[in-house]
């Protein structure tokens, strides 16, 4: 069967499709992955098909950093708005080059995702890497998940759910006239599209258990692990560095703080001769790097190979690193920048496995030393960690959508 699965985002946003695509690969179906020209390698190398879809999200997330809270987040909204107008053109154009028989859609995709399944009659399915639907069970995942109250966390939900719409307004008319749809209120749409297929979640119930308020088409699954790359080896320098000593910590931002990478690096450099360790400072959209003689900076490197070489990774707390430190059973330090990131910091520290997030605003030589010294030294955070890695070691991810597909 033909299968499109189709993402927007980053690195953390396409590498958890990969294993899912690679799964369904191994099952017998036909899979193609739709995301943005420079995750082309990821993709293919997975042994996945390959659809472009447009949109500078470096750009983008250069000029979205700064701050977080209900102002940070609608300045992101407005910054995404160009983003999300270029989706529905590349949704509908992958569709008409692949001809799926069922299309699986990430978060940001799927309200323009719906139209195009509607267009092409073909089954259609969420496949989502955060809880993003209303709940009593927490708040808001763009607000951070910070609990209201029952009451309070279903109506704060609510609203964020609706302020996101407009963002999806006029891309949605414009896509279903091209599309030769008809027009539709954007209200009823919603309400006959939200819930017409199920949505899975790919994360583990040991991390946010399923809201009990959920509708039952909500379903919780397990995480989809990034495709392994068979032939990647570990570089010299890296090898010889681990060797060297007792087990550095990781510092990474991935596709955070674009252009930011000098002043960051000094950060780090200080915080971890200060905290007395050994640390890898991975380069991500930063170009980050940091020197000093228990230092090493590298570029690209699969975190399912180095996070469980490691004491304890200091991320940025999206949802596909979040979970790879949670994979690896190794503590950490989260530092979030925007979007879901405070929401997955904050269950990282409600679960035991890492001390207090550090905004990334906030971050300051002393207290990224003093983070780093208390998840070190404190064994609770890498037990609790190992506890975790053990349940989800036993989990199915794939398993679930592969029994939806038939």
């Amino acid at each position: 069967m033909r299968v499109l699965i189709v993402t927007s985002g980053s690195m953390g946003d396409v590498a958890p499709y990969t294993g899912l695509g690679a799964g369904l690969r191994a099952a017998g179906h036909e899979v193609t992955l739709a995301a943005h020209e420079p995750f082309r390698s990821c993709v293919t190398g997975a042994g996945l098909g390959f659809e472009p879809l447009a949109g500078d999200l470096r750009g983008t997330l250069a000029s979205a950093l700064g701050g977080l809270g209900p102002r940070a987040l609608a300045r992101q909204f407005r910054l995404a708005r160009p983003l999300i107008a270029s989706l529905g053109a590349g949704i509908a154009d992958a569709a008409e080059a692949v001809r799926p028989a069922v299309m699986l859609l990430s978060t940001m995709v799927a309200p323009l995702g719906y139209q195009v399944a509607e267009a092409f009659g073909v089954r259609r399915a969420g496949v989502f890497l955060q809880p993003v639907h209303p709940t009593r069970g927490f708040g808001p995942v763009l607000l951070g998940g910070r609990s209201l109250g029952a009451a309070g966390n279903l109506t704060a939900g609510r609203v964020a759910a609706r302020a996101i719409e407009p963002l999806y307004a006029g891309p949605i008319r414009e896509l279903r006239r091209r599309l030769g749809l008809s027009r539709v209120a954007l209200a009823t749409l919603r309400r006959e599209q939200e819930l017409a297929g199920p949505t899975f979640h790919g994360f583990s119930p040991a991390v946010v258990p399923r809201p009990a308020d959920w509708p039952p088409a909500l379903r919780v699954t397990g995480f989809w692990w990034p495709a392994a790359d068979p032939g990647w080896q570990p570089p010299a320098a890296l090898t010889a560095f681990l060797a060297d000593g007792p087990p550095p910590v990781y510092v990474g931002f991935g596709s955070m703080a674009p252009g930011q990478g000098a002043r960051l690096g000094s950060i780090v450099a200080d915080a971890v001769r200060r905290a007395g360790l050994r640390a890898v400072v991975q380069a991500g959209w930063s170009g980050l790097a940091a020197g000093g003689p228990h230092v090493l900076s590298i570029g690209e490197a699969p975190h399912a190979w180095l996070f469980p070489r490691m004491a304890a990774v200091v991320h940025h707390a999206g949802a596909g690193t979040t979970a790879a430190g949670l994979r690896a059973g190794v503590p950490a330090v989260p530092v979030p920048v925007l979007a879901d990131q405070p929401f997955w910091a904050r269950r990282l520290h409600d679960l035991g496995v890492s001390p207090a997030p550090v905004p990334m605003p906030a971050l300051t030589a002393d207290a990224l030393a003093a983070a780093l010294r208390r998840v070190t030294s404190n064994p609770h955070y890498a037990a609790r960690a190992q506890a975790l890695s053990a349940r989800l070691g036993v989990e199915d991810g794939v398993g679930p959508i592969l029994d939806w597909i038939g």
